[in-house]
This record gives structure tokens, sequence and C-alpha cells, in this order.
């Protein structure tokens, strides 16, 4: 396995989005959170209360953030103002790298407020790794391309999803931050082996993992985040781990958002698949799939 040049923790562990129904809990209760990822536009103001929050936040714990509005796949350049904040704020936090959603969701300075999945064509491939270059230079810190999850496809792709998302990060230089989850629910909604996808990831990229609940439907699946982990994506979680070793996770629950204890004890089952496996029966057991 490769050394993880993305990987700027001293430590691995487990993390879970920062949400302020738990600020209170955080605050009194201290808890042994590794640490926290952060949705990076919910903090890039001039001051207030977000900002007060974070500072006694940041005195404690380790915090990642995470952005829902870079859309490196959009045709326009990026923002020269919105780049100019989340500089300050990763200044800020001095978070060890950035990572944002390879999507698109703007145009001609309109913005959908969607994760739009992208034509897997060689076209995109290097508009998008032009703009995650360009957004990475201007910070000055590692960037980690999110893959998402999609309901619908385009008839001109020219190759598979993370065939698309390998070739983006080897020409833009940058991570990944697998989302396991969203893997499960496009390989549901497109009908592929999330096995496969998993197995091409370029190990060595993957700076993050996420994992986190989604809904079922009867014709689709919904990334919603608001259910525990199913079985199924926990077996993928283990067989990128395997792949990966150990990596910072987080688990997302973005809505319905249970107590603080609810949270982090489902993040915490991350925990038994992140200790170092000394035997192939241990691989096996964890990942459950054939070695």
């Amino acid at each position: 396995m490769a050394a993880n040049r993305f990987n700027a923790f001293q430590t691995h562990g487990v993390g879970i989005g920062l949400r302020i129904p738990h600020y209170d809990h955080i605050f009194s209760h201290k808890p042994a959170v590794d640490w926290f990822e952060i949705i990076s536009e919910n903090y890039m103001v001039d001051g207030g209360r977000p900002l007060r929050m974070l500072d006694r936040i940041m005195d404690q714990y380790k915090v990642v953030q995470h952005g829902v509005s870079m859309y490196f796949g959009s045709s326009q350049a990026p923002d020269r103002e919105h780049l100019r904040r989340l500089k300050t704020l990763v200044r800020r936090t001095r978070t060890p790298w950035l990572s944002d959603h390879l999507c698109w969701g703007s145009i001609d300075g309109t913005y959908s407020h969607d994760l739009l999945p992208l034509p897997y064509t060689w076209e995109a491939v290097e508009k998008t790794a032009a703009r995650i270059r360009l957004v990475q230079d201007f910070l000055e810190i590692p960037v980690a391309v999110e893959n998402v999850s999609s309901y619908a496809a385009f008839t001109d792709s020219q190759m598979t999803e993370w065939e698309f998302l390998n070739e983006v990060v080897e020409r833009a230089d940058c991570g990944i931050l697998l989302d396991v989850n969203n893997i499960y629910v496009s390989s549901v909604n497109h009908d592929f082996d999330p096995i496969d996808y998993v197995n091409a990831i370029p190990a060595e990229r993957v700076a993050q993992i996420h994992i986190a609940g989604h809904t079922r439907y009867e014709k689709y699946i919904l990334d919603t985040h608001d259910h525990p982990v199913i079985e199924p994506v926990w077996q993928l979680y283990a067989r990128a781990i395997e792949r990966c070793g150990p990596t910072p996770t987080l688990l997302e629950w973005d809505d319905l958002i249970p107590t603080f204890d609810e949270v982090w004890a489902e993040a915490r089952k991350a925990e038994r698949y992140l200790k170092p496996l000394e035997t192939p029966a241990e691989h096996q057991l964890l990942a459950g799939v054939a070695l």
C-alpha cells in the first residue's frame, strides 16, 4: 500500500459533522470526538455567532472543511470573492485539506444548489481538473474531491464514473474524499457492482472517507443522510479501509438529526474497521468479501 501524502492528520480517527443542535452537548460534555467536519459556507462570514462558536470548537478539536458550492465541473471560472472568503476561513481553521464535490451546479451565475452529475467525457476531465488545480493553487492547501450520488446518467459518457474520477484526480494532482454511501446509492440506481468502484480507486489519494445512511424507495435510493449506515455500506467501507489503510472517517447525519450520543455511537462503529488487522482471516471477516 502506497504512502498517502494527502493524509495530514498525525493520528487517524472518526469524526462527525458539526451541527447546531449539538453545540450545547459538545460544550458541556466535551465528548472525545477525534475531529469535526464543518460546512465551509456556514462560516464564510465576517463575524457573529457562527465564528464565535467555531472558535470555541477549535479550542478543543481538530476541524476539517467541507464545501458544497465549489462545483468543480461547472463551465465558468470560480468566483474570486468566494475563493477569497474561503481562503480566509482556511487560514482560520488550519484545515489540513479542503473537500468539495465532483459535480456541477451553476451556469451563467445561476446556482441550482444541487450536486449534479457530470458527463464522463474526456473534455469534462480536462476542464474539471483545470478548475481543481486553480482552486488548489489559490488556497495553498490540498483539495480532495468527493464522488456524488446520482440518479441520472448522460448518454454521451465515455467511461465509468470511477474511471472519470481517477482521470480527474491524476490530472489535477488532488486527493479523494471517498463517499462509500454515495457509491452504494449510485450502484443501485445505475446497476453496477460497488466493489468494482472501490477496488479501482487509487488508494494513495484517499484523504478522507464518508459514511452515511440513505432512504430506499420503490425504484431508486436517495442519499438523505437521515438513517443509520446499512450493512452493505459497512462492507464497502471495510473494503476501502483494507485498500487505503486507516483513514479519517466521517459519519454524515444531516436530517432528522438525533441526539449527539446517538450520532456519535453510530460513527464509532467505524472504529472496529480502523484498527490494524493482523491476519487474512480478520480482513475477510470485516470486509465480507473473498480475498
